[in-house]
């Protein structure tokens, strides 16, 4: 739903072979409609909850290789708002994120006779300009980042390159309502929702194009339906 069903939409315009989507929801119209807007693309779904082990997700992804032969993008996009589920936005939107880019790279680095693949994780312009009234969702994007960052930096090891799409405030079901943590501001949707914001679609766009450029180690910040690169602070380099 919401971007991540956008960004498929305008992902299968292009000259994919296979869009393989994993959601808990399961959505046969979505997915047919996919299939429609471009009849070359083999959409596939799989139910899949990014909280489950590791090693359930290592499994699936047995499964999709399998299927496949070769996976070149992985898109991590799941992600909840709601500061009074603290374990859950941990592990939806860091942890789950942490466990699929570990599992492929049992797939895909070359220090295992790996191709290579390319991350993009979807992170929120939370990450670099905390939301204060939700710490918690705040922090998770943060990590996101900073996770991010490190898999770019490991390129040279193992293959694999790395960067994130970091939306603003977007038109969705994810804003609508939502808890602050503690309820320091009971009020914390109504007031986002005064911000200037942009369209699932305007987002997608500029998601994609950011997919398109491939630039390891890059910080997208999508918002006001415009695409920018941005500078985050330096990191200590042991190199």
């Amino acid at each position: 739903g919401g971007i991540g069903l956008d960004t498929s939409r305008e992902l299968v315009k292009r000259d994919l072979k296979n869009l393989v989507i994993l959601d808990r929801i399961d959505n046969p119209a979505a997915i047919a409609e996919l299939k429609a807007i471009n009849p070359k693309v083999t959409v596939s779904f799989y139910p899949y909850d990014v909280t489950t082990p590791l090693s359930e997700t290592t499994k699936l992804l047995k499964t999709i290789f399998a299927q496949l032969k070769t996976v070149d993008v992985l898109i991590n996009g799941a992600g909840i708002l709601d500061d009074h589920q603290i374990e859950r936005t941990i592990a939806v939107n860091f942890t789950g994120l942490v466990n699929t880019t570990t599992a492929i790279l049992d797939f895909w680095d070359k220090r295992k006779g790996g191709p290579g693949g390319v991350i993009c994780n979807i992170g929120s312009v939370t990450g670099f300009n905390a939301i204060y009234q939700v710490p918690v969702y705040s922090a998770s994007k943060a990590a996101v980042v900073s996770f991010t960052q490190s898999i770019a930096k490991l390129a040279h090891i193992t293959g694999v390159t790395a960067f994130t799409v970091n939306p603003g405030i977007t038109k969705t079901t994810l804003v609508h309502k939502f808890n602050s943590w503690l309820d320091v501001e009971p009020r914390v949707a109504e007031k986002l929702d005064e911000h200037p914001t942009q369209t699932t679609l305007a987002c997608a766009q500029n998601f994609v194009k950011a997919i398109e450029l491939n630039k390891n180690g890059a910080i997208w910040k999508l918002d006001l339906g415009t695409l920018e690169a941005i500078e985050w602070t330096k990191h200590w380099d042991s190199g």
